[in-house]
């Protein structure tokens, strides 16, 4: 009798981002991908967004391997966070291509975590681990060293593609190992858990390789400074770049510490080439003339500290933009960045920039499969279960129907959320009961659990303010000793300050009298009195909730 089988997803359905899959046999267990996703507006002064990884802290020992399917942050950026969550219990082993496995070595270096062990795996190289088997087969995606996973069990085979498409004029030569995803086919694939990111695109994505020609089109009509921002890591691109510029006699300089450090890393893996003497020092942009510059910068997706987002703010120290530099976009803003890339262009604008995105010329090309590339992938393989992963529920459900239009029965197509397992044994698959998800903020250095109410308090503080009241009672009787101090930061709108402190400290008396005639002594009871007092009184009089915060000193 053949054990049983768990897939369960702890990130990456229902989201674009933070992707993180459990595969869980005999007790043991193999982790494709730690990813991460950027903080959305609302989540105030949060860094990052990890999945939730608790199933996983009372199983660390369990742990025999973590793979990373590609060096991309939503699939290789929580790996420090959950590596050093887990501590000296985790003993499992980090697997990935030699690309992906040296940014990783790089991130964790940051995070002084240098005990790791980590391994370079070649494409069809077959690792035991535990009950599991894994091999890696050869992707295209927009950064080298991309691979779909097979995971090898009793049951049959689980291959979770990753991020792919069907480039067939790779920049690097190297198309997708279709006749292995064929192969693995005719063995049998138990379970397909597929990119659904551009399900919802018709057709076949363009080759990356395409991209080049036009980059050099518009650098050729361009006069003055040229500044391209694209994904630090699409080290293809970052090729292009440096090829369309070497042909029209310019220099090349890299603004940004992560584009820096991942073209290092490229060039050192020989994914990248540049000429002798092409590269400058962002310092010495101003010792050449404007038409002779092509500055290629991290930014575009108007992160807030990133090189192109201080450079539209005039914060970059070394970049100053001016009149008649053009900002090249060669990528498109990840759901949910859309607003901090249109301000970004916006602030472009302002400073009299030009600004080329792939609306007005085709800068860029998808890294992750059409349509038709899902299709293709699914009847390569010709999975028995399909899983759609990577992607909003309306891409699941999109992916979903493509499956059963190329024949998968309905019955055998699971569409899933995180934190949902599937638990597949000889008498079938099903969903089992649903395990902890959800997600883990990063603030600063600290990891957690960031409560509603916190995120809640954020929010207002930075909408509408803060009102500090402290109170000074005396012990025996509760009542006050000394006028009450109030202070007030971030109040919008306060123009009759007077009179409201005035209001506030009458209030304060009111409060204070009628808690010492209901015998109210404890001081958590008066702070809360005196909290619902006051926030009526200023709501009243502003109009707005800015938080108010009591304090009671009993002398």
């Amino acid at each position: 009798m053949s054990s049983s089988l768990r897939v369960l997803p702890l990130g990456g359905l229902g989201e674009i981002g933070k992707n993180m899959t459990v595969l869980e046999q005999d007790g043991r267990i193999v982790v494709v991908d730690v990813g991460l996703r950027f903080p959305t507006p609302e989540m105030v002064g949060i860094d990052l967004v990890l999945p939730d990884f608790a199933y996983l802290r009372e199983r660390a020992e369990d742990i025999e391997a973590i793979v990373i399917t590609h060096g991309h942050e939503d699939h290789l950026g929580a790996l420090p966070w959950v590596l050093r969550d887990l501590g000296d219990r985790l003993r499992a082993r980090v697997y990935g291509g030699a690309l992906t496995i040296a940014m990783a070595r790089s991130k964790l270096d940051e995070h002084k975590l240098r005990d790791v062990e980590l391994n370079d795996v070649e494409p069809g190289e077959s690792i035991e681990l535990g009950p599991f088997s894994l091999e890696l087969v050869h992707m295209t995606h927009s950064i080298p060293d991309s691979s779909a996973v097979a995971i090898g069990t009793d049951l049959g085979t689980v291959l979770i593609t990753g991020d792919y498409k069907f480039d067939q004029t790779p920049v690097d030569g190297a198309p997708a190992d279709v006749s292995r995803l064929a192969e693995l086919g005719r063995e049998g694939v138990l379970l397909l858990c597929g990119d659904s990111t551009n399900v919802d695109r018709e057709g076949f994505s363009p080759s990356e390789s395409v991209v080049g020609p036009h980059l050099e089109e518009v650098f050729s009509r361009c006069e003055g400074r040229i500044v391209v921002t694209s994904f630090a890591s699409n080290i293809h691109r970052v090729q292009q770049v440096v090829d369309a510029a070497h042909a029209l006699d310019r220099k090349v300089a890299l603004v940004g510490r992560s584009m820096r450090k991942n073209v290092g890393i490229g060039r050192n893996l020989g994914h990248i080439e540049i000429p002798d003497g092409l590269l400058v020092g962002p310092r010495e942009i101003n010792d050449f003339p404007d038409e002779r510059v092509v500055i290629i910068s991290t930014g575009s997706q108007g992160e807030p500290l990133s090189a192109l987002r201080r450079m539209a703010y005039r914060d970059h120290p070394q970049v100053q933009l001016k009149g008649g530099d053009t900002v090249v976009f060669s990528a498109t803003p990840i759901p949910g960045n859309e607003r901090a890339v249109n301000e970004t262009v916006d602030r472009l604008y302002h400073i009299g920039c030009d600004v080329i995105t792939p609306r007005e010329a085709p800068v860029h090309s998808s890294g992750h499969g059409y349509a038709e590339e899902v299709k293709l992938m699914l009847n390569l393989v010709k999975p028995r279960y399909v899983m759609p992963f990577h992607g909003d529920f309306k891409r699941l459900r999109l992916h979903a129907q493509l499956a059963e239009a190329v024949g998968v029965p309905a019955e055998d197509i699971f569409q899933g959320e995180n934190g949902l397992p599937l638990d597949i044994d000889s008498r079938g698959a099903r969903f089992g009961e649903h395990e902890q998800s959800g997600m883990i903020f990063v603030d600063g250095v600290e990891i957690g659990d960031m409560a509603d109410v916190a995120l809640r308090d954020r929010r207002m503080l930075s909408a509408d303010g803060i009102f500090i009241v402290v109170v000074t009672i005396a012990e025996q009787d509760g009542s006050s000793v000394a006028d009450p101090e109030v202070i007030f930061r971030g109040v919008p709108f306060l123009d009759q300050a007077d009179e409201l402190l005035e209001e506030i400290r009458d209030t304060v008396e009111s409060s204070l009298t009628r808690a010492a005639s209901e015998e109210i002594r404890e001081v958590d009871l008066l702070q809360q009195v005196l909290h619902d007092d006051l926030a009526k009184l200023v709501y009243d009089r502003l109009k707005r909730r800015p938080m108010v915060l009591p304090v009671v000193v009993e002398v």
